[in-house]
């Protein structure tokens, strides 16, 4: 297998993934977003809410906040030793306290450790009016998006395949170059010629209005473009490591569980 990175940030990765078949890209694909463990609110507990918005509503937005992951500092809280009673292992806590006239963001969520502070803290929670109170102590911990959308760590994940376009018998007629959506094509000394290949979304828009049947598109079974993004809680480097992580462990259980049989 061969990873080529066309685009790495903190947040999105664009890649070209060579030698490889559709079901591999496929279950990495799956396991970026159902499987990567994540930190994300789980418990609320609200001393004073005044604001116009319900206490469940405040939990719901708390919830969904992306918080700082570190898979290696954190185990799953059923996983630990506390047995889910919650300790500096398995789970991490947030306090806020704000009084109006204000609008409460993500930033307010004092963590008990630096190291989980909130990275985007301009997502609005409420705004309180003069007088109004939000005083509140959360409780984070690790989870999976297969139990709730909040623990989804990546998100707009896909792949596609790696285009080829062969061109025959061609007159010039230039009929294909006015279909192609990505203009691609170009016409150059009575011929057609491909200017950027990588471009080309298999639409077969080309080759079905050819005349000569001369343009033949087709995907590269065995190579493929792959993307993804995050929502800041992990990086996309952090993220890709931890499912590739996640895809070998997976196929050393199917093999001990192959080897009982």
């Amino acid at each position: 297998m061969k990873i080529e990175f066309r685009e790495l940030k903190d947040d999105e990765a664009r890649m070209l993934i060579e030698d490889v078949s559709h079901h591999f890209v496929n279950a990495i694909r799956r396991i970026l977003l159902t499987e990567i463990p994540k930190l994300a609110i789980e418990d609320v507990t609200i001393y004073d809410n005044s604001s116009a918005l319900f206490d469940e509503i405040i939990a719901h937005r708390l919830g969904m906040i992306p918080l700082p992951t570190n898979p290696d500092l954190l185990v799953f809280k059923d996983e630990c030793t506390c047995r889910g009673e919650g300790c500096l292992n398995c789970t991490v806590n947030y306090t806020l306290s704000k009084e109006g006239p204000c609008t409460v963001y993500s930033k307010d969520l004092e963590a008990g450790d630096q190291i989980w502070k909130v990275k985007d803290g301009g997502i609005s929670i409420v705004r309180l009016l003069k007088g109004q109170r939000l005083i509140l102590e959360a409780e984070a911990c690790l989870g999976k998006t297969s139990d709730h959308a909040k623990w989804q760590a990546a998100i707009g994940v896909g792949y596609r395949y790696y285009p080829e376009i062969s061109i025959g018998d061609c007159d010039g007629c230039g009929e294909c170059i006015d279909k192609c959506p990505k203009k691609i094509l170009k016409l150059k000394k009575g011929k057609i010629t491909i200017t950027n290949e990588e471009d080309c979304i298999l639409c077969n828009s080309c080759s079905d209005v050819c005349p000569r049947d001369a343009i033949e598109v087709k995907g590269n079974p065995r190579k493929f473009f792959f993307n993804f993004e995050t929502d800041g809680s992990l990086t996309a480097r952090e993220t890709l490591l931890k499912a590739l992580d996640i895809f070998h462990e997976k196929c050393e259980e199917f093999g001990e569980r192959m080897k009982s049989l």
